[in-house]
C-alpha cells in the first residue's frame, strides 16, 4: 500500500462517488483534513479547519472518520451515515464503505488498544459490518451486511456472519502450474 501519501489530490475520490454529492463533499473534507493533520505547520495554521471538519462530519453528517485514517484513492462512500473509522486504520484503493460500519481497534484485557485493521484494495464492505482488532483483510474481498470480522481474511473471498466466516472463495486461473485448465475462474 505504498500509494498512500503519494497522491495528495483532494478530489481523488470524486469519480468513485458520482451521483453521490454527500460522498463527494465528505471525501473532499476528509482529504483536506488529512493533509492538514499530517503537517505540523498546517495543523497550527488551519486548526480551525480540523475543528470545522469534526463538527460538520461528526455532528451534522453523523459520520466519524478520523483525519488520521490512511485511505487510498477511490473510496466510494455509499451513505456512510453512522459509520466510525478509527484513526490508526489503513484502507486500500477502490474500496466501498456503506452506512453503520465500524472499523476500529479492540480494547485488550490490560486496558491498551490493539493495532487497527488493515484493509486491502477493492474491498466492498456491507451495511452494519464491524471490523475490529489487529486484523488484515486481503484484496478483492466482499464483506456481507452485518458481518463481525475479528480474524484475518484471505484475498479473493466473500465473508459474512457473526463471527464472519468465508462463504466462498473466488480464484482466477491458473492456480498452479499443475492445473490443466488455464482460462476462466472457479468459485469454491
Amino acid at each position: 500500500m505504498s500509494y498512500i501519501n503519494k497522491k495528495r489530490d483532494v478530489f481523488q475520490d470524486w469519480a468513485a462517488n458520482h451521483h453521490n454529492l454527500k460522498g463527494r463533499v465528505l471525501m473532499v473534507f476528509f482529504r483536506c483534513a488529512s493533509l492538514i493533520r499530517r503537517n505540523l505547520i498546517l495543523r497550527i495554521i488551519f486548526f480551525w479547519y480540523l475543528l470545522l471538519y469534526k463538527f460538520i462530519i461528526g455532528w451534522i453528517l453523523n459520520i466519524d472518520i478520523s483525519a488520521r485514517v490512511r485511505i487510498g484513492p477511490g473510496l466510494k462512500l455509499v451513505y456512510g451515515y453512522g459509520s466510525v473509522i478509527d484513526g490508526a486504520t489503513t484502507i486500500g484503493t477502490n474500496c466501498t464503505l456503506r452506512h453503520l460500519t465500524t472499523i476500529t481497534c479492540k480494547m485488550l484485557e490490560d486496558g491498551t488498544s490493539s493495532p487497527a485493521p488493515v484493509i486491502g484494495d477493492n474491498v466492498d464492505i456491507g451495511v452494519n459490518a464491524t471490523i475490529i482488532g489487529d486484523i488484515k483483510i486481503g484484496n478483492n474481498v466482499i464483506i456481507g451486511a452485518g458481518a463481525v470480522v475479528t480474524k484475518d481474511v484471505e484475498n479473493n473471498c466473500v465473508i459474512g456472519g457473526n463471527p464472519a466466516v468465508v462463504i466462498k472463495m473466488v480464484y482466477k486461473f491458473p492456480l498452479d502450474e499443475n492445473l490443466s485448465i488455464v482460462k476462466g475462474s472457479v468459485i469454491l
